[in-house]
């Protein structure tokens, strides 16, 4: 796994450089027609400890930017947004009996969902990992 780590307001985070990002942190890996996400190295430690999570059905029809979950820390709840638009073919149930997954290995066994891609471009108008590391040392938090 190729990681770059960066570092925001002392604290370090991964950003996996095969991977590309949403303004909202969420990872989108594109597996041919399909994109597997989950949320960043970021996004989990942000919200610490996470106790549970809210999947969207299989078969849901999703577009990209909305609302398709949600996380439960023992900070705050979190929203999990689309990556893409396209049907959801697979969640990943595990992380209803072990939401710490998220936290101990977001880009791994941490995996959310997967959507079957409506419109491909939609994946090549993902943040680049540059550009989320940017995003995130530009705004400072």
């Amino acid at each position: 796994m190729s990681v770059v780590e960066f570092e925001v307001a002392g604290k370090k985070y991964l950003a996996k450089t095969d991977v590309r990002y949403t303004k909202t942190d969420e990872w989108a890996k594109k597996e041919d027609n399909k994109v597997r996400e989950g949320i960043t190295d970021y996004a989990q430690k942000e919200l610490k400890d996470i106790v549970g999570i809210e999947l969207p059905e299989v078969g849901a029809e999703v577009k990209k930017g909305e609302v398709i979950g949600a996380l439960e820390s023992v900070k705050a709840t979190a929203d999990l947004y689309a990556a893409v638009s396209g049907k959801v073919v697979e969640v990943n149930e595990r992380l209803l009996e072990e939401p710490e997954l998220l936290n101990k290995d977001p880009y791994g066994e941490g995996w959310i969902l997967v959507i079957e891609m409506a419109d491909p471009k939609e994946f090549d108008e993902l943040l680049t990992p540059e550009a989320y590391v940017e995003m995130h040392k530009k705004a400072g938090h």
